[in-house]
């Protein structure tokens, strides 16, 4: 999906889950956007915040407080959405504003009262200022990238079990579970269609021991080298987020090379959810990839030959390597959201097998250009 429009964009809290996501989904819709991001320096200098609200076409407000002091977060929620108005009208902008609120809003609590009092500020200044305003009301939020401790029991629980913790539950309470994609698509289509007004989106509903039991498993399965079962879209994405704790650390994985008189044998991939198998050779010197994927899980073993797998989250500078040869078989499972190539390092013709969970689609290939390395 391509915008004709070219658009000014801010967006608040741009280093948090949902706002990393935000950048993440706007890279992926393409367009000649200007993104504008908004950190906490931002808000603690009135100038800067006025230079970076001034012209813009839409903001979407991700930045909070949802840990500490209560007080303090009150204040904090309160203040972010005081100080934004009083930027707009300092400086004449009328941008649509996508309000990330919490479900908690209803609840007597600091967060709750906090994020309420946000979510009136912005009413009271799109009704006197003509400006669009969404309040996107939100359940629990997770996904790739998530801060353990602080964004999401899903955070904390997969940051644990990657380690080898045993994660404690302290109240076995209920969850909507919905992921942060599917939050940043949403607040785009706010923007995009004039959608005004409150929008409470909906998650997948479950206990925290639940939650708990479905990630061990995963963990288990996947560290005993078989995929766990990726029957939904929430499986695929709570299985996405549990490897990205586990990168770049646990990779590569050997794998067992049987051998005797006949020759050798070695299993590529377990998995009971069918996917598709690819088999591709490259000549010396040769790059294949550099492209990102936003939900595939997708395996790279090196049959024969030598090579060089090299990886690169988005928005960050920092190159990993995995130098691979096919005598010493091993796989690099490719995490979601990072930039991938693998070049031929070698003198002989490079054999390499790739496994992904779902058939390609061409109408829909979960595939972008990005390169790994950026001069």
């Amino acid at each position: 999906m391509h915008e004709e429009r070219r658009m000014k964009i801010g967006i608040t809290g741009a280093e948090g889950l949902i706002g990393w996501h935000q950048r993440a989904y706007l890279k992926t819709i393409g367009g000649d956007h200007e993104i504008r991001l908004a950190n906490r320096e931002t808000f603690k200098q009135p100038g800067l915040l006025s230079e970076f609200v001034n012209g813009l076409d839409a903001i979407i407000h991700l930045a909070g407080m949802n840990r500490g002091n209560d007080a303090q977060v009150e204040a904090t929620n309160r203040a972010l959405a005081h100080d934004l108005v009083a930027a707009c009208e300092q400086t004449g902008a009328r941008p649509f504003v996508v309000y990330a609120n919490s479900t908690h809003e209803d609840q007597d609590t600091a967060y709750g009262r906090g994020k309420r009092a946000a979510a009136n500020t912005f009413h009271r200044w799109a009704e006197r200022s003509g400006a669009g305003f969404t309040n996107l009301i939100l359940p629990h939020v997770f996904g790739e990238f998530g801060k353990p401790f602080y964004n999401s029991v899903v955070s904390t629980f997969c940051h644990q079990l990657a380690r080898q913790e045993a994660p404690q539950i302290i109240t076995d309470g209920d969850l909507e579970l919905l992921h942060a994609q599917d939050v940043v698509a949403q607040c785009w289509k706010a923007i995009q269609e004039n959608q005004r007004g409150d929008i409470r989106m909906a998650g997948v509903g479950m206990k925290v021991s639940e939650l708990l039991r479905h990630l061990t498993v995963m963990r288990d399965r996947y560290q005993a080298m078989v995929m766990p079962p990726l029957e939904s879209v929430l499986d695929v994405r709570l299985f996405n987020t549990l490897r990205s704790y586990l990168f770049p650390g646990y990779y590569p994985v050997a794998l067992t090379l049987h051998s005797d008189a006949r020759g050798s044998l070695f299993e590529v991939v377990k998995s009971n959810s069918g996917g598709q198998v690819f088999m591709s050779t490259t000549h010396p010197g040769i790059t294949r990839g550099n492209h990102f994927h936003t939900r595939k899980v997708e395996r790279f073993l090196v049959a024969s030959g030598e090579a060089d797998i090299r990886l690169r989250k988005l928005f960050s500078d920092e190159v990993t390597s995995f130098k691979v040869r096919g005598e010493t078989p091993c796989y690099v499972d490719i995490p979601t959201f990072h930039t991938h190539h693998i070049s031929n390092t070698g003198q002989s013709e490079l054999v390499t097998l790739f496994w992904a969970n779902e058939i390609f689609d061409p109408g829909d290939p979960d595939t972008f250009p990005e390169l790994v390395d950026v001069p």
